[in-house]
């Protein structure tokens, strides 16, 4: 497994947008449970999945008004020598 944090700005404190939202919604409907925080959010996923949650994630996150996306990928210690 891996874990693969975001973050989506323009960031606002307590008002996350359309572009943060739709985000976090476009790795849900790929059935990621994602984790949302004060200053980002997280997810963990096979590296089957990676690919296809992170292009989700970044396009939903500019089409809906991102000026920036930032992405950090790790792979969980309980997985390591695993696919």
């Amino acid at each position: 497994m891996l874990l693969l944090e975001f973050t989506v700005e323009p960031f606002t404190e307590g008002n996350p947008g359309p572009h943060v939202r739709a985000a976090v919604s476009a790795a849900e409907a790929l059935g990621v449970s994602v984790e949302f925080g004060p200053f980002g959010s997280s997810c963990a996923v096979g590296q089957a999945q990676l690919a296809e949650v992170a292009g989700a994630i970044v396009a939903e996150a500019f089409a809906n008004g991102a000026t920036h996306v930032s992405l950090h990928a790790e792979r969980l210690p309980d997985s390591v020598g695993k696919a």
